[in-house]
């Protein structure tokens, strides 16, 4: 009896020690990773971009009645998306962010910041922007560092690589601004249409084609203008000087303003060019949707 009491308190005296243990042992610290914001600005603040390159010329982009404009090295539409990856830096988040009143010319340096590879400045109008250095990559994490006012950020390649984007793909790809509402098309010195001078015109809603034996349904001209003019973009564009001695067959957008958009039909195979004079630009569409671009259904009989 007396040796079972022992063992009994000498459990007790276990269990009441392990608990003791971990009732007083050291808490562990559960760490949470910060989550950093590079800044709170939002995207309709700023209405120009500049990008600048330690050895080429820079990149300048203006706001235009509620679009963005490629103003330099070329003056020309540029594609919205494109814009809005530059200008979405101001919404990048980081796990990593280095503080000081004052960087010096070595931790610059150690950053790749001295001479940095993109400076990305965004202006609100031309006494107040905010400015992005790009500096070198961290190769542990594949991630790029970035300072902006008191403050150094590791950040994704992503925002770098938009910024560095090649002007040429920064360009629009529609062949018409998103402002031209179409109104018809004058395809009359189109080698095709040449004999019966065709127009293809919307009149209080309804399409008139002006092939008195023709017989379009207004369905099919209604997909045919939204598929291959309103919603088609060129699978590439190109800057265009108009040669004035060289002419070509051409045909005109009509606009709802009463206004005319002029091409020059540049090529037609193996791939469509269209010139835009007043743009500056080719726009080269894959063959079969350059027929269907310039060949409208409207069913004229053989």
């Amino acid at each position: 009896m007396k040796k079972r009491w022992l063992l009994n308190l000498m459990m007790l005296c276990v269990v009441a020690g392990l608990v003791a243990f971990l009732y007083l042992r050291p808490k562990q610290t559960v760490e949470q990773e910060n989550t950093y914001e590079i800044s709170n600005y939002k995207l309709a603040e700023f209405n120009a971009i500049s990008v600048e390159f330690p050895t080429k010329a820079a990149v300048t982009f203006e706001k235009v009645n509620g679009l963005w404009r490629i103003t330099a090295p070329n003056q020309t539409r540029a594609d919205q998306p494109s814009v809005q990856r530059i200008l979405s830096i101001i919404a990048a988040k980081t796990k990593v962010k280095i503080t000081k009143e004052k960087f010096d010319s070595a931790d610059l340096e150690k950053f790749g910041l001295n001479n940095p590879s993109v400076k990305l400045k965004l202006f609100r109008d031309k006494s107040n922007s905010e400015e992005f250095l790009f500096g070198t990559h961290n190769p542990v994490t594949d991630e790029q560092y970035v300072a902006h006012k008191n403050a150094i950020y590791l950040v994704s390649n992503m925002y770098s690589e938009a910024a560095s984007t090649q002007v040429i793909e920064l360009v629009d790809k529609a062949p018409l601004k998103p402002t031209e509402k179409v109104a018809g098309f004058d395809f009359s010195r189109l080698e095709q249409w040449e004999a019966s001078r065709l127009h293809v015109d919307l009149v209080d809603g309804k399409w008139k084609v002006s092939i008195a034996n023709a017989k379009p349904q207004q369905n099919e001209l209604n997909e045919w203008l939204d598929y291959s003019w309103i919603h088609t973009l060129a699978k590439s564009v190109e800057f265009y000087t108009p040669d004035h001695k060289t002419t070509y067959p051409s045909f005109e957008v009509k606009l709802a303003d009463g206004s005319k958009v002029h091409f020059d039909k540049i090529q037609e195979s193996p791939e469509l060019q269209l010139g835009r004079p007043d743009e500056g630009l080719i726009y080269h569409f894959a063959a079969d949707v350059g027929f269907t671009m310039l060949n409208p259904p409207i069913n004229v009989p053989n």
